[in-house]
Formats: structure tokens, sequence, C-alpha cells
């Protein structure tokens, strides 16, 4: 399989996330994640490991924003081979508070997949934001 195709198919499934991410449909949007996926996410926990651990993570989000959820994904760079995948990009993100105020931010996303029989998956995922090291403050009023 040629690049060109391993990167549309990982855009593709991509896309399919963003819209699960989107509709907070916590299952299609862990179908993207690999069984033993390892995650390290800017929010709660150091590291996540195994799916069950990331669903329980991603459910506990979904809940947390109780209107409408926001998500966009801004420069997305793809570097695929046959069994792996790189993807870096920039999340818009956030969600509607009880007062019907919008919140969100800007937050960096790396992403690691393997090819198998199952298609790609993503086996490592990192999300971080961007802090001030002499308050320790989030920066999260940040943009491209």
């Amino acid at each position: 399989m040629n690049q060109v195709k391993q990167a549309q198919q990982i855009s593709d499934l991509l896309n399919s996330w963003l819209r699960a991410v989107r509709a907070k449909d916590v299952a299609a949007i862990t179908s993207i994640y690999h069984n033993d996926i390892v995650a390290f996410d800017a929010i709660g926990q150091l590291q996540f490991k195994g799916l069950a651990d990331y669903r329980a993570h991603w459910q506990r989000c979904m809940e947390f924003c109780c209107g409408e959820s926001f998500f966009e994904m801004h420069q997305l760079q793809i570097q695929a081979a046959e069994q792996l995948a790189f993807t870096h990009f920039l999340t818009h993100c956030g969600g509607t508070n009880d007062k019907g105020e919008l919140q969100k931010c800007w937050m960096r996303a790396t992403q690691c997949w393997q090819h198998s029989s199952a298609g790609w998956k993503v086996v490592h995922e990192h999300y971080s934001m961007p802090f001030d090291m002499q308050t320790g403050a989030i920066l999260s009023d940040l943009t491209p």
C-alpha cells in the first residue's frame, strides 16, 4: 500500500473520530484505539493503559461538559509507512457549560498508529497544553 493511500485512510478515520467526539459517542471515539493503547492526556491521571481505562476517561470527559461539544482539528500532519504512522495536530476544543457559555482552548496532539489485519489503530496518543514554567499556570489562551 502506498503512503498516500495510507495517509488517506488515517485521515478518513480521524474525520470519523472528530464527528464521534462532537456527538459525544464514546464507543465510536474509542473505535480508533488499539486494545493496548497507552495515552498521555492533559486531563486527569498521568497515563492511561489499555482501552478500558482510556474509554472510561473519554466517558468522564464527555460527561464533564453538559452542553454541546466543540472540537476542531487544525494543522494535521500525517507521516505514514507500511506498518506505522504518526499524526500531529492542534485541537481547538471545549464545550458549553451549565450557563450556556462556550469554553474552549487549544491543545496539542500526537498519535502513533499501527497497521494490522484490523486496520489502522492508535497505539499511543499524547495530548498536552503549554504552561508557564514560573507560575505553573496553564496557558489556555494561546492561539496558533
